[in-house]
């Protein structure tokens, strides 16, 4: 739907730090998208060589950013600038490094409140059959007089 590049335009990340390959689907409400990122190895959330399952945290916010770019896109409205301001119940299913992970992540995010430009999504990152980890997000809008 989306290739790495398009979403990278979409985004204030990019090169390398663009986590994300494509956009499976999305909708008002969600979005899915699709990354083998995680197996690269110059991806920089890498340390010493391993990507440890709390560098989903950031695959799950690009998501939310790709999703409210997308609708401000559809709404032909200026996308406002967030910041990730609250984490709630993250729950990591898997205590390893995810660099040996060898299908592709499926990171998904549901928007459950949006207000101003404030939004709270559930945000889910599993690969193939596997739960990785999951949890709630508190996205706040900056407003630039």
């Amino acid at each position: 739907m989306f290739s790495n590049i398009e979403l990278c335009h979409l985004i204030p990340h990019s090169e390398k730090m663009c986590l994300l390959d494509t956009v499976k689907q999305w909708d008002s409400d969600s979005i899915v998208c699709i990354t083998q990122t995680h197996q690269k190895n110059d991806n920089p959330l890498r340390n010493n060589g391993s990507l440890p399952v709390s560098a989903l945290i950031e695959y799950g916010a690009q998501a939310m950013a790709v999703h409210g770019a997308l609708i401000a896109k559809y709404l032909t409205e200026q996308m406002q600038e967030g910041y990730l301001a609250a984490l709630k119940n993250v729950n990591f299913y898997q205590n390893f490094d995810i660099n040996n992970i060898a299908s592709p992540l499926i990171v998904k995010a549901t928007r459950k409140f949006a207000s101003q430009g404030n939004m709270i999504y559930e945000f889910s990152v599993a690969s193939e059959d596997t739960d990785l980890i999951s949890g709630r997000a508190t996205i706040v809008a900056v407003f630039n007089n």
